[in-house]
């Protein structure tokens, strides 16, 4: 059973771990929100000042950086930001996006793909950017009144949408971001269901929300065989949205929940799980035991939970178990 996917790999959820922090909680501020496109599919915010705070956090984002992540930090680099000091705040917006192809008979056909968009906040020296970008000779192209500067050797662009507000990714992502910004397309803020997940989790350090679609895909891979059952296939379409957050303070620490509407199905879930994490210590190791005995699974008023607690000593043995290798692939 897959059951740690949901705090190691839930959809893109790696390359937040890098970031869990003992601060305050991690919020984005409302022009950062405006900049999400209605459509978003997974948010991941993380408090980046904080997070060389943890030893054990350190070594997760070793062990699990994927390529995406490093290529945010090095397009940061490359903006001429001291990204240690000048970013406080560091979030992901996973969203779909339309794609048309047409074949060799001039025939169209109209798909989605997922891009990432990058959201920095903090108080950033401009001028000195700017500069930096001069010196470059790194030139700006308008999108209405927004300077979008590329990244050499990145494929990537950022926008400062205000003083403290960058976004960058590719620039499919970074427009669609601007047409939300601008109110040329719903954005993030006209999203009730991931606006009310967010108010339950970000006074956290980190954290993430994911619609409904995200869930379910989740869920597949949180279940791995027992996703194949016949109570799942039932229950899948009724779950509506997750959240879930994350830190280092005292151990490690983990929560997630799925809003499924209710109570048979957050029972069903529940049930599934439960009979997974149990097949799963049958063949693990000692460390893998330890951290699944960490692992609560409950259910409530139409929600079911995960909450997983172990130290820090635990949590790194866990670090080089085939469990844990096998899962970040």
């Amino acid at each position: 059973m897959k059951v740690f996917k949901a705090f190691q790999k839930v959809s893109i959820a790696t390359t937040l771990l890098a970031a869990a922090t003992l601060a305050p909680g991690a919020q984005l501020s409302g022009d950062a929100r405006g900049a999400v496109p209605h459509e978003v599919q997974q948010l991941i915010v993380i408090d980046y000042r904080a997070m060389e705070n943890s030893n054990t956090a350190m070594n997760l984002r070793e062990r699990v950086i994927p390529p995406e992540l490093k290529q945010f930090d090095e397009a940061l680099t490359k903006s001429g930001l001291n990204d240690n000091n000048d970013v406080d705040q560091l979030a992901f917006a996973m969203f779909r996006t339309p794609v048309t192809s047409t074949d060799a008979k001039g025939k169209q056909d109209t798909s989605e793909r997922m891009v990432t968009l990058g959201i920095a906040q903090g108080q950033f020296a401009l001028q000195d950017i700017l500069a930096s970008f001069t010196k470059q000779k790194i030139k700006p192209k308008m999108v209405r009144t927004n300077k979008i500067f590329p990244l050499p050797r990145t494929g990537m662009v950022l926008c400062f949408v205000d003083p403290s507000t960058m976004i960058f990714g590719d620039r499919d992502a970074v427009a669609k971001a601007l047409d939300a910004r601008d109110g040329f397309t719903p954005s993030l803020l006209s999203n009730g269901s991931m606006m009310d997940a967010m108010k339950t989790v970000d006074a956290e350090p980190l954290w993430s929300i994911l619609d409904q679609k995200g869930t379910q895909n989740m869920m597949k891979q949180v279940l791995g065989e027992a996703g194949s059952v016949t109570d799942f296939d039932s229950v899948q379409k009724r779950l509506q949205a997750s959240w879930y957050s994350m830190n280092f303070a005292h151990g490690v620490k983990f929560d997630l929940t799925i809003s499924t509407g209710d109570t048979f199905t957050a029972a069903t879930i529940t049930s599934l799980l439960s009979a997974a994490l149990t097949l799963r210590k049958m063949s693990s190791g000692d460390a893998e035991k330890q951290a699944l005995n960490g692992t609560q699974i409950a259910s409530n008023a139409g929600n079911m939970s995960i909450h997983f607690a172990t130290t820090d000593k635990t949590f790194n043995d866990l670090l080089k178990s085939p469990l844990f290798q096998g899962l970040v692939r």
